[in-house]
């Protein structure tokens, strides 16, 4: 019946809606005069006075007219009713106390009085009728959620963490569509001893963090939703350490600046990710340092459809670039980052070009072309374990893409080129590091060659989610039911957001003044290991039970850790506390320019021993033979 009903309701024009509204307001209007005066005398027609019954039937077109255009006014014919709640109803009940006090002011003015109670009554009656007809879909609605929730044995039974205004709206928004998200909330978590045992909406308070552990078996939870926008980057690990413990799924609100117009319902909650449980506030970069040498300039990013590039090519649309030029060989990517920019930066002078940064006709003549002032070189080729596989061709891309890039932009007077370098270019044990090393030393030749040029390169570590990287190799694994793969229990590596990251990277190019190898601060080291088991618990998984962890060795080229400077290159500060400056080794310019002739030729003729001609250039470059 009631399927029936809300079927009926919802498939109607709104037109036809607001008017059987309309037509029932006004049997509302009359059966409130109508019952006002039989209840005053006494429920009986005939103690009725006829002169008062005349007096009403002769206000009562004024009183329609007026009543109807007061509910207008307060939007009682274009609310949602299906989902009324406190403020819908305080819309009535102003509505009609409006209402009754202009009906009360007309009939005076008229000198049509009527018995002091009869406008109580009016009022009684009139609210009655209006609050009815506006809940009654909603009663009848709520009521049937309630009995699929207790009968049906596919809710997922839920425990909320926090109990203030969004839990409140969370859950209200959960009972309202417990038939279509399947869940059923069963108990509350709050740090404030003052809420605890009490209850929201029906749902009890059942204690503080301490207490989750405890509520998620008593309760028989399956599901954890974490209600608190503001919740402090140490605290939200805090609370995540105890749930991926608990055998749950877990999902969090976003922050109230990431809620469209501060709604809360069940369709913002999200996934907990890895980045949850970093523990630490946001980096935060100067924006005004990166407006002044991004604002109004022309900016290229190469390899700008990748992970790091596209995230570059974001930071720098929001800030006022005169022109953005990204060029990458791979269109598809690319194609989608054009399309993401044009419809957030509408008045962005974008230009997407498609093109290797190997071919140097190709590269100079962009240069010429657009004339940057700023280069962002992110374009290389950076799987460890492919380029193992295939040695010349990390050198062709990596160190001679970034050579035709850095030779063009001094050519051209760029004011400065940023390399994106990597950690793995210290103390190197794959030919991706090595290959970044001689990029890294490419860019400290340059900036001696070309002095109105400033070259500077910086190094950081892997971060998270971008291409290859782990973190979506492990979810897509999880998500097939395991196995999860693992190189060695022991390995560890610094990690970062990808906007994290990238921020940095554009705060190091305003402190460029030429030669510099800026070294990102990661933090403190993960154990990928833990990152498997974490994903594996917040994803409401055991791992080794559900999920089971297949260790593999380490692969060809792969560190047992990182290393982000080399000890000989010492650390200086700057301003921003995550970003230091690594002193340049030197080393002879001319005959390193030399060698990278020989270099090229045998890149290109594929020569097998391309990992021990490196070594010549990279001496701390070792590699299984």
């Amino acid at each position: 019946m009631y399927k029936k009903l809300r079927n009926l309701y919802h498939n109607m024009p709104k037109t036809m809606r607001v008017m059987l509204l309309i037509m029932y307001d006004i049997c509302a209007i009359l059966m409130s005069e109508f019952l006002a005066l039989w209840t005053r005398f006494e429920f009986s027609f005939d103690k009725i006075e006829p002169f008062f019954a005349e007096r009403a039937m002769r206000y009562t077109l004024i009183n329609v007219i007026t009543t109807l255009i007061v509910f207008a006014l307060l939007k009682l014919y274009s609310s949602l009713w299906e989902y009324a709640s406190v403020r819908e109803m305080f819309n009535v009940i102003a509505a009609c106390v409006i209402s009754a006090c202009m009906q009360t002011l007309g009939l005076i003015l008229f000198q049509w009085n009527m018995p002091r109670s009869y406008y109580i009554l009016y009022l009684f009656y009139l609210m009655l009728f209006v609050v009815f007809s506006r809940f009654l879909y909603r009663a009848l609605r709520t009521m049937k959620n309630s009995i699929v929730a207790n009968h049906s044995g596919f809710m997922n039974r839920t425990m909320i963490i926090g109990a203030g205004d969004t839990a409140f709206s969370l859950i209200k928004d959960i009972n309202n569509n417990s038939w279509r998200v399947r869940n059923k909330v069963v108990c509350v978590i709050d740090s404030d001893p003052r809420k605890i045992g009490n209850k929201i909406l029906g749902i009890p308070i059942v204690g503080n963090d301490s207490k989750i552990a405890w509520a998620a078996e008593h309760y028989d939870v399956q599901e954890i939703f974490i209600a608190i926008p503001s919740l402090a980057p140490a605290k939200k690990k805090a609370i995540l350490d105890i749930c991926k413990n608990t055998g749950c799924k877990l999902r969090i609100l976003p922050s109230m600046t990431q809620l469209v117009n501060d709604e809360v319902s069940v369709s913002n909650l999200r996934e907990v990710e890895i980045e949850d449980l970093l523990g630490r506030e946001p980096v935060r970069t100067n924006l005004d340092e990166v407006m002044q040498y991004i604002s109004g300039k022309v900016v290229l990013v190469t390899g700008g459809g990748g992970s790091i590039g596209s995230e570059l090519c974001r930071q720098i649309a929001s800030h006022k670039p005169k022109q953005l030029i990204i060029l990458d060989i791979y269109e598809n990517t690319t194609y989608d980052l054009e399309r993401e920019l044009n419809h957030d930066y509408p008045n962005l002078n974008l230009e997407v070009l498609i093109g290797s940064v190997r071919n140097t006709h190709r590269v100079n003549s962009i240069f010429e072309t657009y004339k940057p002032a700023i280069v962002f070189h992110a374009a290389a080729h950076k799987h460890v374990p492919l380029m193992e596989d295939s040695p010349n061709e990390a050198i062709k891309n990596n160190v001679f893409g970034t050579l035709n890039v850095a030779r063009a932009a001094g050519e051209n007077n760029a004011e400065r080129m940023v390399l994106i370098s990597t950690d793995k270019a210290v103390n190197p044990t794959n030919i991706m590091g090595a290959s970044k090393r001689i990029c890294e030393m490419v860019i400290q030749a340059m900036n001696k060659q070309y002095p109105d040029t400033n070259y500077v390169a910086v190094r950081f570590g892997n971060v998270l989610g971008s291409n290859g990287s782990v973190v979506p190799i492990f979810k897509k694994q999880i998500a097939e039911g395991g196995p999860v793969t693992v190189t060695d229990k022991n390995i560890i590596r610094f990690f970062m957001t990808i906007p994290e990251a990238v921020s940095l990277v554009l705060q190091a190019g305003a402190y460029a003044k030429g030669g510099e190898i800026f070294v990102l601060d990661m933090g403190e080291p993960v154990k990928i290991d833990d990152m498997a088991r974490n994903l594996i618990k917040l994803s409401g998984y055991e791992p080794d039970v559900d999920i089971p962890i297949v260790y593999t060795g380490l692969r060809p080229g792969e560190k047992m850790y990182e290393e982000c400077l080399r000890e000989e290159e010492g650390l200086q500060k700057t301003q921003n506390d995550l970003i230091f400056i690594g002193k340049p080794i030197e080393f002879d310019e001319d005959k390193f320019f030399e060698s990278l002739v020989k270099l090229k030729e045998a890149a290109y003729a594929d020569d097998p021993d391309m990992k021990k001609l490196v070594t010549e250039f990279v001496p701390t470059y070792h590699f299984e033979k």
